[in-house]
């Protein structure tokens, strides 16, 4: 986790901020996670929502206006401090400079999300119980995963390690932790898993 820290930490040095993109590129990004994520997130404003890996707050200033409380994790310090300036009009938010895995939640989520994130999570079994466990019964967890299959980011001159996904895995993953109504959409670059907690879990 170090070495995404340090990747990380290196973008916000470099002023690479996805909040401040250009139109054309955050109609680049939309082909991992535009309007049909949003969509799948079906979020009104009784809903509380975890963001795994907030960054900058890219998808977070279109999600928070539709939700009754956010909540935003991402291990780089630097990139946190660039979401809560980013994210400093809205009062309904907490921003936590943690890994997802390790930090203790005091409250359970109805909507939890994660874009172009799991790619950096090693122990997706864990992950994916963890996230089971934090979801209020009745809740949805949506997650887009990244088409591209490669085991490295290059940026620079490093190479950061990766852990790709299928959407197969992670449905069984799913499923293994009780939840059978698990979808699986597509986008140009992306597989959107969505998964509802039953009533009786």
């Amino acid at each position: 986790m170090k070495d995404v820290i340090k990747h990380y930490d290196k973008l916000i040095d470099d002023n690479d901020d996805p909040v401040k993109d250009s139109l054309p590129l955050k109609e680049y990004m939309n082909k991992w996670d535009g309007q049909l994520f949003i969509d799948e997130l079906n979020l009104n404003n009784e809903k509380t929502v975890l963001e795994i890996g907030v960054g900058t707050g890219r998808l977070a200033v279109r999600t928070i206006p539709l939700c009754e409380k956010f909540v935003g994790i991402d291990v780089s310090p630097k990139t946190i401090a660039k979401a809560k300036e980013n994210l400093a009009q809205f009062k309904n938010v907490e921003l936590i400079n943690s890994d997802f895995l390790e930090y203790e939640f005091e409250r359970k989520f109805d909507v939890i999300y994660s874009s172009l994130t799991f790619l950096h999570i090693k122990d997706k079994e864990n992950a994916v119980k963890k996230i089971t466990s934090l979801l209020n019964v009745g809740g949805k967890a949506v997650i887009s995963l990244d088409k591209n299959q490669q085991n490295f980011i290059e940026y620079g001159e490093y190479r950061l390690k990766t852990y790709p996904d299928t959407p197969q895995s992670i449905k069984k993953l799913f499923i293994k932790n009780g939840i059978d109504n698990v979808k699986v959409s597509e986008t140009e670059f992306a597989y959107i898993i969505s998964a509802i907690k039953p009533l009786n879990r």
